[in-house]
């Protein structure tokens, strides 16, 4: 018989006294409706449960169940072209059940136990295998292949392999016995904890580029494969915007988006336009390569603290396969506030703004899962992290923006002056930094050559300068200036304007290659370099303005097609004969 009883319910939080069944971060089933909860304190008195279902209609004295495992999640074949909730029952096979809404204690496998993966076994009887090795293969979708690895903690002989074919992910594919003659059953499907780590064999150095075709993000501020990022910015900037674009179009092998306490209508918008997106590299939808995890804003809070730890553990499990992982979470703050809910329900003494004073550590605990590294089974492998943070009112000196600063590298800032201008993507250049550039120095070296690098700091140099210009202009105005400064000001509105913003709904510009990126500063500096001579030697501004370059080259981003990079040299030139006319004139 179960004495185990609900003594207090405070919103998402159970207690449970005089109990010594339970484990510190032990899954247990909560009341008669079995609603899942996970133990987050423990003393002698009184036992301490986060539960991630909605509590109403809970009453003292319902039943509570251990289940002796940590909070875990399934990972095997029928993850990828999925949607699940924070705790990854799959939400299509939900809706079958309970309709738009999740009924309370609804249990969902969050694999299909029905259907049958055609497997391809790769190894034999007598085989040694340790953890992470791979022992079977099946395709996943059209374009993932899928591979079942030993988990991390096992290793043995194999001594019974099943033959090639059809099998559902419960089934037996290889037995391994290990030294003490245990035999394991290995399936198409594995549990592991999901606030763990799964184990690597080394973390590699971070110094290849995850390209985005974001033309802002791959010049001005890149982000490595492996390392992390924060897209901070206050409502309508644009942090959702951004996240869509990086997901669809960088170059990871599988992106794992986590909508973490954000709007429904939002979700439903990235469902729909992930369905109909056509994934550039394979031809298939975008969807045979991605996995979506859905915890809106209406759906129980605590589930949202979960719902990071379940997306970072199905990237790793990816990763271990050998493939680059995008994992994008929108957005850290709902997550904080979601700890800063149950904290204040614990009656913990808060920190700053009445977050939790762990608050930095949850963090580092998130995006130290980020890394390039060498697999258990000698495959390369990364996970890139990218947390949209939202502070209110767009103050960046709040807690959340400034504790993730902490423990990323690349931070995109979101400028709202920006955003209410349309200028998209609306990172502010001055506000914006990466610390990846000089590690990615010597790939953009042997890949593009050494000017690319060299025409980034040109662009940034002259952003920069028109940044000191433009506190004198809004003193004293433009017309004052000398004709060297005006040059600045008139070459930094082509960069900002024809090169910095994008237009996600063009079709040449929603992507564009690095190459393309390098000839557009190229043919924008070269135009400052003429026109830098032409000023020196006493020409006035605005007879060079009058040649109409400027306004042709902040529409070169739409007038040359992505596979035409040859009319660079056609705007080359057309420069160089325009600046020449000026001077005979």
């Amino acid at each position: 018989m179960n004495n185990d009883v609900i003594f207090g319910i405070n919103g998402p939080v159970i207690t449970v006294k005089d109990t010594h069944t339970f484990a510190m971060g032990e899954m247990v089933y909560v009341g008669k409706e079995r609603l899942v909860g996970e133990i987050i304190g423990v003393n002698s008195k009184m036992t301490t449960i986060q539960c991630y279902e909605e509590t109403t209609g809970l009453q003292p004295g319902e039943p509570v169940t251990g289940t002796g495992a940590s909070m875990n999640v399934t990972l095997g074949p029928g993850i990828l072209d999925n949607i699940f909730d924070g705790i990854e029952r799959p939400l299509k096979k939900v809706a079958e059940q309970s309709g738009a809404f999740i009924a309370r204690g609804c249990a969902v496998s969050s694999l299909n136990e029905d259907r049958l993966w055609n497997v391809f076994v790769t190894v034999k009887e007598g085989d040694k295998l340790s953890g992470g090795d791979i022992y079977a293969t099946c395709p996943e979708t059209q374009i993932i292949e899928h591979r079942c690895l030993v988990p991390p903690t096992l290793s043995g002989t194999v001594t019974k392999v099943m033959p090639n074919g059809s099998y559902k992910v419960s089934d037996t594919v290889v037995e391994l016995t290990d030294e003490n003659g245990d035999v394991h059953s290995l399936t198409l499907c594995q549990r592991w904890p999901i606030r763990t780590p799964r184990p690597v064999k080394a973390h590699l150095p971070i110094n290849i580029p995850l390209i985005t075709g974001q033309r802002v993000i791959d010049t001005m501020f890149p982000i490595a494969k492996g390392g992390a990022a924060a897209i901070p910015g206050g409502f309508g900037t644009g942090k959702t915007m951004t996240q869509h674009q990086l997901a669809k179009w960088c170059d990871a092998d599988i992106i794992i988006y986590v909508g973490c306490g954000e709007r429904g209508n939002e979700m439903s918008q990235v469902l729909e336009e992930f369905s109909e997106l056509i994934d550039p590299k394979s031809g298939r939808p975008m969807t045979d390569r991605t996995v979506l995890i859905a915890n809106t804003s209406n759906m129980p809070v605590a589930a949202r603290e979960a719902s990071i730890y379940t997306g970072v553990t199905l990237a790793e499990y990816y990763r271990d396969m050998g493939y680059h992982v995008a994992m994008m979470a929108d957005s850290t703050s709902r997550w904080a506030e979601a700890l800063r809910e149950i904290s204040g329900r614990l009656e913990e003494m808060p920190a700053e703004e009445g977050f939790p004073a762990y608050l930095p550590s949850r963090l580092a605990e998130f995006y130290e899962r980020a890394g390039m590294v060498e697999t258990l089974n000698d495959k390369q492998g990364s996970i890139t992290l990218i947390g949209a943070v939202s502070p209110a009112g767009s103050d960046f000196s709040e807690p959340v923006t400034q504790n993730t600063k902490r423990f990323t590298r690349c931070f995109w800032a979101l400028d709202k002056a920006l955003a209410y201008a349309r200028h998209y993507p609306a990172i502010n250049w001055m506000e914006s930094y990466s610390e990846y550039q000089p590690d990615l120095e010597n790939w953009y070296n042997e890949n593009l050559g050494p000017d690319f690098v060299k025409y980034r700091q040109g662009i940034n140099a002259i952003l920069q300068e028109e940044n000191s210009l433009m506190e004198i202009v809004k003193l004293i105005g433009a017309d004052v200036l000398p004709d060297d400064q005006k040059l600045i000001i008139e070459i930094a509105r082509v960069v900002r304007v024809g090169f910095l913003q994008q237009n996600a709904f063009h079709q040449e510009d929603t992507f564009v290659p690095l190459k393309k990126q390098e000839l557009m500063m190229k043919v924008i500096l070269h135009l400052y370099e003429k026109a830098k001579q032409l000023v020196s030697a006493s020409v006035p501004i605005s007879s060079i303005l009058a040649t109409g370059l400027f306004d042709k080259l902040v529409k070169i981003k739409y007038d040359v097609p992505n596979d035409r990079l040859d009319m660079f040299d056609d705007y080359m030139k057309e420069i160089d004969e325009a600046m020449a006319g000026i001077v005979t004139a």
